[in-house]
């Protein structure tokens, strides 16, 4: 049973190591005592990957992250000593956190990066020079150049922050002093007037934890349009359910606060609540409150992208997830309707129905609807004073279809980032949903349409690409990077060689990014043209696509067909793994001379699992012709076929007897029969990481030998010493990507 622990696992999931053979992960991590590491930017005119960690700024090749001598694209920022004994000394340094955590990296101009750190609770930016072309293998910090980082980062290196550079101007969603208690939507930089959100007003701002910040135009008049910012924050209501809201805010680009009020201080700024719940049937929604990660789905149309929102449960009832996808329009509805309004502290919020002001609070100045009033100041002290008291809005924005596109509860994991593929396959085009999740894995997940107008969700695989939760995915050139404390990962979009060489088992995998090309299933592309291609995303029918494939025993070809032995009285294991998390398995026995096939199922010694068959007291009786069979879309295949031969234990005592051997120890019948139940906790047990060191050990032995072990293995002893979790503040050692 040890020997068979990898094999408890998914068959779609793959473990680090195993997908590190795989040749489709390349990971990178800096090998000196850096951690934090945070993708922040993609230039694709450089072909450059921008990322921040503590005390570095790192530049890598988009299409290879560990193509280059580090040396030339890394640039060490630390604070000064001084300056970090000053934030130990104001006891900030509990888990590390008095160095300089890099927060913002965006393009300044075509040669330079403005780029910002916590610097010790004391934020700071610089411009960092990265030549005119990557091939110049310039990267490095302009000298003189730095100034103050509030505003434009937070003091903290826990606390979320957003930011946007465009036309020169730096907009931020921040906390801005050193306590974090103070949170902005800030503007910096630029020739316009610096610009916040109104100071310590709950009614606009309320404890936000800032998620993402995005440029959508609302029309094709420059003056319309507005910055998009996504967080949330706590209920404005003392006992208000739920405790935490998501929110969509946004604000106009050429907003230049009041002449009287709001000076210096948005005048357009306006938020909605996003709902992504679940409806029950007694009509009580489950809310998923917690806004977790955005991913903007760019279309032909620039001024409607598609929105993904990752959400999670913010009370401890239970753990779920979920992904909602939002259209602009509903969005822009929300914010052309009523606002909410609330008479006084005791009265509920209702749909203001007073003269709404002209022109509309949060309309652009200059745009569509005001071309005469070419600034906010501009505006009539009414409209100022309305969008003070009234930033939020009535309705909330509610997901297409009313209902979330993926769910997951009663999990022990949730979804903390998302990106989004658009894949064209032969039937159509689809959108592959990449999930990581908070304990380092990445799900693929493609949501299917059925005839009935819903729709089927579908996980095509699970790799773990960390040990951790994953803080980032991008995607980008059909590329995916995945970002953690530990580290950074380019990860392959597919891996169609796990599917198998078989037409019927690559149909079934129904992957857009794969198809069977009449040898293996490979990579698909629209461009090849070949009669033999099969591929079926919608359906996965294999018998209507590989007819004429999976006669002559191609769909049998890879079923395995052996020979095991078992000792009367012992146990065995039959392994049988499904190829598709879709499958379901079935075992038949056909004994000696019958022709007749027996289904077997669980009940007393024998008990069935997704790993195959496990058979307690073995007895004469057991032998015979196993055979496991998966089914999935009506498509049968058989997976294994073995002869089982018991072997009386008098004989094996025997044969050993003859060769020297110490005999079998007689068996001691026991009046203690463990249940299924109790089978099933054994096999729990052989899934904990202790299992997983016996197993390595058992690995190198058998491979090895008992004679020839000598020094090459080591002892389990010394197996458990290097497993171990070693504190960060007594060794400087850089984590191996293989203990990630």
């Amino acid at each position: 049973l040890v020997k068979s622990f990898f094999f408890f696992l998914h068959p779609f999931f793959l473990i680090f190591l195993e997908l590190r053979s795989t040749g489709t992960a390349h990971h990178f991590s800096f090998l000196l005592n850096s951690t934090d590491y945070r993708i922040l930017r993609m230039d694709e005119d450089h072909d450059r990957m921008y990322v921040g960690s503590k005390d570095y700024i790192l530049s890598l090749d988009l299409h290879d992250i560990n193509k280059e001598p580090l040396i030339v694209r890394k640039i060490h920022w630390p604070v000064a000593p001084q300056r970090k004994t000053e934030c130990v000394l104001s006891g900030k340094d509990t888990n590390g956190e008095c160095g300089n955590f890099i927060r913002l990296i965006e393009p300044w101009n075509r040669t330079h990066l403005y780029v910002c750190g916590t610097g010790a609770y004391n934020p700071i930016c610089t411009y960092v020079d990265r030549g005119r072309r990557s091939q110049e293998y310039i990267f490095r910090l302009e000298p003189g150049k730095v100034d103050s980082g509030k505003g434009k980062c937070p003091y903290d290196p826990k606390l979320n922050s957003v930011s946007a550079l465009i036309n020169g101007e730096l907009y931020a969603g921040v906390y801005i002093d050193f306590m974090g208690t103070d949170s902005a939507i800030f503007r910096t930089l630029g020739k316009q007037t610096a610009m916040r959100t109104d100071q310590y007003n709950s009614r606009w701002l309320n404890d936000p934890t800032f998620v993402h910040a995005h440029l959508i135009p609302d029309s094709a008049e420059k003056n319309d349009d507005k910055l998009y910012f996504f967080f949330r924050e706590k209920a404005s209501e003392m006992g208000q359910s739920p405790m935490t809201q998501s929110r969509i805010g946004r604000i106009c680009l050429n907003d230049d606060g009041g002449h009287c009020c709001l000076v210096n201080k948005w005048s357009t700024f306006l938020k909605a609540r996003l709902i992504c719940s679940v409806p029950g049937a007694d009509g009580i929604e489950t809310h998923f409150d917690e806004l977790r990660d955005v991913y903007i789905q760019p279309t032909q149309d620039t001024k409607n992208p598609v929105i993904y929102g990752v959400f999670s449960v913010s009370g401890s009832v239970f753990k779920g997830s979920a992904v909602c996808v939002y259209s602009m329009a509903d969005i822009r509805m929300v914010f052309n309707g009523p606002f909410a309004h609330k008479e006084g502290p005791n009265y509920q919020w209702v749909a203001y129905t007073g003269k709404i002001p002209y022109p509309r609070p949060g309309t652009c100045p200059g745009g569509t609807f005001t071309p005469n009033m070419k600034s906010t100041k501009d505006y009539p002290d009414e409209v100022i004073n309305f969008m003070r008291n009234h930033p939020t809005m009535y309705n909330a924005v509610y997901p297409v279809h009313k209902r979330p596109l993926v769910v997951r509860t009663n999990v022990d994991y949730e979804f903390t980032t998302i990106a989004v593929d658009q894949v064209a396959a032969a039937d159509g085009s689809y959108e592959v949903l990449f999930l990581g999740t908070d304990r380092g894995t990445v799900q693929k997940v493609i949501v299917l349409p059925r005839d009935d107008l819903q729709t089927e969700e579908l996980v095509l695989e699970e790799v773990e690409v960390f040990k951790v939760s994953l803080s980032i995915l991008f995607y980008t050139r059909q590329q995916l990077y995945v970002g953690s404390v530990l580290g950074v990962t380019h990860l392959a979009l597919h891996r169609c060689d796990v599917y198998g060489e078989a037409c019927a088992d690559c149909c079934l995998a129904r992957d857009p990014y794969c198809a069977w090309d009449g040898k293996s299933c490979s990579r698909y592309s629209a461009s090849q043209k070949r009669r033999s291609r099969r591929q079926d995303v919608k359906y996965g029918n294999p018998i209507r696509q590989c007819r004429g494939y999976n006669s002559n025993g191609e769909s049998n070809k890879n079923t395995l067909e052996t020979v095991q032995y078992g000792v009367e009285g012992s146990t065995t294991f039959l392994e049988c793994q499904a190829r598709s998390p879709h499958m379901s398995l079935k075992w038949h026995l056909q004994k000696e001379n019958s022709d007749r096939r027996k289904e077997i199922r669980s009940e007393g010694r024998i008990l069935k699992t997704d790993q195959g068959l496990l058979i307690r007291s073995l007895q004469s009786s057991d032998g015979g012709i196993y055979q496991c069979t998966s089914t999935e879309k009506n498509f049968k295949h058989t997976l294994v076929k073995l002869q089982l031969v018991v072997l009386s234990s008098r004989t094996v005592n025997n044969v050993l007897v003859e060769t020297g051997s110490p005999a079998l120890p007689p068996l001691q019948t026991s009046a203690w029969t463990p249940s299924a139940g109790q089978y099933k906790d054994l096999l729990n047990i052989l899934s904990q990481p202790e299992m997983g060191l016996i197993n390595q050990y058992c690995q190198d032995y058998w491979q090895l030998g008992e004679g020839s072990l000598g020094d090459k293995t080591k002892s389990l002893k010394e197996l458990k010493e290097q497993k171990k979790p070693r504190n960060r503040r007594h060794h400087d050692e850089q984590t191996t990507p293989a203990e990630t």
